[in-house]
Order: structure tokens, then sequence, then C-alpha cells
């Protein structure tokens, strides 16, 4: 792991594991491994298909916490929010409101392991009950800065 994601790390799985918990009566986040194998992308995937000139690119939905879009992410992603939170959910429905249905999107956080991640669930069923019909997970086993970064594919930094 290089330097900087081992600094991250830490930051990245205490984000994840602070991160506000639903409001009081409300069910607590559906776990990633709800959503359906043929839904995934694998990263080595996911930076193939990037770094093809053939086909249309894919909408690339950051839906995790903005300290760590900040820290890093997929050029050319749109930030969301994180999507365990209404005001996340909010935000992704404005960012893709003019967003056509069948648009490919792929929307990914990494700021935890995949099992504890409270964010990539909450974003596919929305996106899913919006009437997309071409929406893929990021499958990030570990974090953004493990399954990602330090495999050299390309990352982006700031707003």
């Amino acid at each position: 792991m290089s330097y900087r994601w081992r600094l991250l790390a830490p930051l990245m799985i205490a984000a994840c594991l602070a991160s506000p918990g639903p409001a009081q009566g409300a069910a607590p986040p559906k776990p990633a491994s709800t959503i359906a194998a043929a839904a995934l992308v694998e990263p080595a995937e996911l930076a193939h298909e990037l770094g093809s000139t053939s086909g249309p690119r894919p909408l690339l939905v950051h839906v995790g916490f903005r300290s760590l879009y900040v820290q890093g992410h997929i050029p050319g992603s749109v930030y969301a929010g994180p999507t365990s939170q209404d005001a996340g959910l909010q935000l992704l429905r404005e960012k893709l409101a003019k967003t056509p249905k069948d648009q490919s999107i792929v929307i990914y956080c990494g700021c935890c392991p995949w099992t504890r991640c409270p964010n990539v669930a909450a974003a596919y069923d929305q996106l899913r009950t919006l009437g997309f019909t071409h929406v893929r997970v990021l499958h990030v086993d570990q974090d953004f800065g493990a399954n990602w970064a330090d495999k050299g594919y390309p990352v982006a930094t700031g707003e």
C-alpha cells in the first residue's frame, strides 16, 4: 500500500464507522452484500473499460463522504454525497435529474470494507427506483486506496 493510502486508510474506515446512523426508528443501512453479483463491476474491469476508446464511457458517481472524494476519486466522477443519509440521497437525485434513464452508471464509495459500506446499496436502490436501467456498482472489497489507487488505476484529487 502506498504511503499516502496507508495514512488515509484509517481515516476512511473511521469515517465509515462514524457515519451517522439512521434516524431514530429508521431501518439501518442496507448492506452492500444485498446487491446482486450481476450488478457488480470489479476494479480491473472498470479500469479497462475507462481506458478503452471504444464504446461510451459510463457516468461515474461517488456516493461516499466528501473528505474521501477530495482525497482521491476516479477522474470524471460526479460527487453525490453519502447516500446512507437523506441529504446524500437528495443530492444523488439532483445530480442525476437530467440524466437519461438508459445511461450507463457506475456508483462507488470505497470508504471501508465492502461488508461495512453504508452507502452503495442505498444509492443502487435509489437509482433503480428512479428508473435507471443500466446501474452497476464498483466492488471495492477493502477500500478505495487498496482496491483502486494502489493498483495504479487513475486517481484525481480535489473537488
